[in-house]
């Protein structure tokens, strides 16, 4: 009987390590620009004017859904990012938004941004972090193009354009 329980335990958890799919995947980037806080604020905030800073993004189309904000990406390479707002945070100068559908190549992505003052007078910090899964959530063999390695990629390439050239744009309207 002992060996019997065993066996069945033993089978359960090969089952259950077999079986939990994705890890999630995190990318966190910073910049610090020459400007202040409040100013590198009003650009970030600007939920539906992305296309503004982000080189990757050739428009935005902003809507109202009842209380809930969405934008829609056109990207210039092709294709489009459907995005909603969760909250824009005055005081903590912190945006929060997620994917809801779109050509990225994640799933269940979460982000914020966040701007801070920067080490310097003048300065501001801002931090740019998303989660996510990458797309194909069953187990092995996963598909090209929807592996973890492609859905972090694609984030990293993402932010680190986006914030280069949102230092850009800000420090060079002066």
């Amino acid at each position: 009987m002992k060996k019997l329980l065993a066996i069945i335990a033993l089978t359960a958890l090969s089952f259950n390590a077999a079986a939990h799919g994705p890890s999630p995947q995190k990318v966190e980037k910073t910049i610090v620009i020459k400007a202040a806080p409040a100013k590198v604020w009003a650009v970030v905030k600007d939920f539906g004017n992305i296309h503004a800073w982000h080189p990757a993004i050739a428009s935005t189309k902003l809507e109202k859904k009842g209380d809930e904000t969405f934008r829609t990406l056109t990207l210039k390479d092709g294709g489009t990012i459907y995005e909603k707002l969760r909250t824009a945070d005055d005081a903590d100068m912190k945006l929060r938004y997620e994917i809801v559908d779109g050509v990225a190549p994640v799933a269940d992505y979460n982000a914020f941004m966040q701007v801070t003052a920067g080490p310097g007078a003048g300065e501001s910090t801002v931090t740019w972090v998303g989660r996510f899964y990458r797309t194909y959530k069953l187990n092995p063999p996963i598909p090209a193009g929807q592996d973890d390695e492609t859905a972090v990629k694609f984030v990293t390439g993402v932010f680190d354009s986006g914030l280069a050239n949102l230092k850009k744009v800000i420090e060079n309207s002066k």
